[in-house]
């Protein structure tokens, strides 16, 4: 585990606890998930085999579980996995302590041990915008996902007009523009900091292009705002009702100004995994 994915497992481990009690009471959090939850639902095929990244505590695992899914949770945070682990070992689910960057290795593993290749995989809320390299996570998903299958990945927006309103009106505004800036930037929760990098459409192509196709993109909060504006849009639920409204059309033609963007990758038919070198 490299030392930047090692702070950030290790700011997550803080949090773990009442990471669910913290965010699962904003609106706005519950909100997105929403629209990332029904994306999921219609790309998998019914009854798969699905593989999380970066998962945290589990409740998007849980909910494709519960909804007739087998699912496989990776996280880089033991804590976060042992929350997983609870919640999903009712259900038929797996929760397994793996950073987005050992991807590779615990596709090799997988596919040692005679499992079938999956039938889909997702990431939710950003995770793999704590992970620097994402070539490790392109060459690991390659192995693992069956041709044809999907790979859903909802990283953060690099230019979200919410998030500058938000900041702004927080009085922030070294922060408004914080998502165009290169490289690695300082991130805190928990009291810990970590860094993250605001990843490129043009570039998460580029990584995925030897083995996945970009198929769409879906902006997951475009009107409705980032969790900045929380506790105050929560106490607004009529606002946050017609906000939501507003993303279900302007989701797609709009989809590079969400707070967080859904990329649709689809494993190409041509390389097997097993010729990857």
């Amino acid at each position: 585990m490299t030392t930047e994915m090692r702070a950030a497992a290790s700011a997550f481990d803080a949090i773990a606890p009442r990471f669910d009690e913290r965010f699962g009471a904003w609106l706005s959090v519950a909100a997105q998930r929403k629209a990332v939850r029904s994306a999921l639902i219609e790309t998998f095929p019914k009854g798969g085999r699905v593989l999380e990244i970066g998962g945290g505590t589990g409740e998007d695992a849980a909910f494709l579980a519960r909804s007739g899914y087998e699912v496989i949770l990776t996280d880089a945070s033991p804590v976060m996995v042992e929350h997983a682990r609870a919640k999903l070992r009712p259900l038929g689910g797996r929760a397994e302590v793996t950073p987005a960057e050992d991807l590779e290795h615990f596709a090799e593993c997988w596919m040692s041990e005679a499992e079938e290749p999956l039938d889909g995989a997702f990431s939710n809320f950003a995770p793999l915008n704590c992970v620097v390299d994402l070539e490790p996570v392109a060459r690991g998903l390659a192995r693992l996902l069956r041709q044809g299958s999907s790979a859903v990945l909802v990283v953060f927006g690099t230019f979200c007009p919410g998030e500058m309103i938000t900041e702004s009106l927080r009085l922030r505004f070294k922060e408004v523009l914080r998502r165009t800036r290169r490289g690695p930037i300082k991130a805190r929760i928990g009291q810990r900091e970590f860094e993250i990098v605001y990843h490129r459409r043009a570039e998460l192509t580029a990584v995925f292009a030897p083995w996945f196709s970009l198929e769409k993109t879906i902006g997951i909060g475009v009107a409705v705002p980032p969790s900045g504006a929380e506790p105050w849009i929560s106490g607004h639920p009529g606002l946050l009702a017609s906000l939501e409204a507003a993303d279900r059309v302007l989701a797609r033609p709009l989809s590079m100004l969400g707070d967080h963007v859904l990329y649709h990758f689809r494993r190409n038919e041509a390389q097997s995994p097993k010729t990857i070198e």
